[in-house]
């Protein structure tokens, strides 16, 4: 797709929808009723906040328009009239109804339209889900309070990446320990919105069992903080392959925090509202298996933060990969897990292979 910006987007629009016109007609007549509130009667205290909040829905508002006469233009056989705006405008549309980045409030989600209403049918199993991975949290880190994304895969054991467990574990020789000074814990909660008492429960990282040599993988065990409840079953881990991984419906769980690095400010202001570092459900397509590096590529939106998250089959609701990274334009990256199934760092874990 044909655009000078960086956003999260790793797949076009061609690729995302079935029916060009059909998304396009979607978006627009969904435009038509944003009509920003009125200023006139704000108190001048208000005023700022009311200035701000129109700017923004009316610049969602045009980026959108732009992304439905690309999409035309797209439909038409016309993507050399495709201009800048125009390919921002559809990475936008993609981003909000392709390959989305649903808020999870109260461990749910809210109905969803297009393709991705086949979510409603499967909502008590991707609850299920995303009661079982949490954010990885710090104490006593220097720059870092939380760091990333870690899922239940044993009776008390966690997965999530080396990258993200080599921020406060370190080797000793004969294996990982804390790094001097610095905890961790997992908090199952950190939604939009949500209150402190009304988020999720949190579980202490009591030991760092393994740092994978060959795959960004880490194992940490977790227990619940005194006078707190029982772990939740862990999530059921792929042992074998599916049959037809490219174009494989699946979903990513975690918590999407800026990059300005990876993806454009602004852009991502204007799409994300400023809203980052809460959990998501993040759908998308596995898109192919590279068996010679280990990885299976994937079109769920991430951003940073979503290191550690879980790539969730749609269909049966079992774990095919952890997801370690992305590259712009290009995809998103993870590990299939069900090539680990006699790994000996897994197996000493127990980890739950379906």
């Amino acid at each position: 797709m044909h655009s000078r910006r960086r956003s999260p987007v790793a797949a076009g629009p061609e690729e995302v929808f079935s029916d060009l016109r059909a998304v396009a007609a979607r978006v627009k007549d969904g435009l038509s009723w944003e009509i920003p509130e009125s200023l006139e009667e704000l108190p001048a205290e208000e005023l700022p906040a009311g200035q701000i909040a129109q700017f923004a829905q009316q610049e969602r508002t045009r980026v959108l328009s732009a992304g439905v006469s690309g999409l035309e233009k797209l439909a038409d056989g016309r993507a050399d009239e495709i201009d800048d705006d125009e390919s921002f405008g559809m990475e936008a549309i993609v981003l909000l109804e392709g390959r989305p980045a649903i808020l999870v409030q109260h461990q749910d989600f809210a109905p969803q339209q297009g393709d991705w209403a086949v979510l409603d049918g499967h909502r008590a199993a991707i609850r299920a889900s995303l009661a079982r991975v949490g954010r990885v949290e710090l104490s006593g880190h220097l720059s870092l309070d939380w760091l990333g994304t870690a899922f239940l895969v044993g009776t008390d054991v966690v997965m999530t990446n080396r990258h993200v467990a080599a921020e406060f574990a370190r080797g000793n020789g004969t294996g990982w320990t804390f790094q001097q000074g610095i905890g961790a814990r997992l908090d199952m909660g950190e939604e939009y919105g949500g209150a402190p008492a009304d988020g999720g429960p949190c579980y202490d990282v009591v030991e760092v069992l393994g740092i994978h040599e060959d795959v960004d993988l880490a194992l940490l065990r977790v227990a619940p903080p005194a006078g707190g409840g029982a772990l939740p079953a862990p999530l059921a881990v792929a042992a074998d392959a599916p049959g037809d991984l490219p174009g494989r419906p699946v979903y990513c769980v975690g918590y999407p925090a800026y990059d300005g690095r990876r993806n454009e400010p602004e852009s991502m202001r204007r799409i994300f509202m400023d809203i980052y570092n809460v959990k998501r459900l993040q759908p998308g397509t596995a898109t192919e298996l590279v068996p010679d590096r280990n990885v299976i590529k994937h079109d769920c939106s991430t951003l940073g933060g979503n290191s550690g998250s879980p790539v969730i089959d749609l269909t049966d609701h079992r774990v095919l990969g952890l997801h370690f990274g992305g590259r712009y334009g290009f995809g998103n990256f993870a590990v299939p897990l069900w090539q680990l199934v006699d790994d000996p760092l897994l197996g000493r874990a127990d980890i739950n292979f379906v």
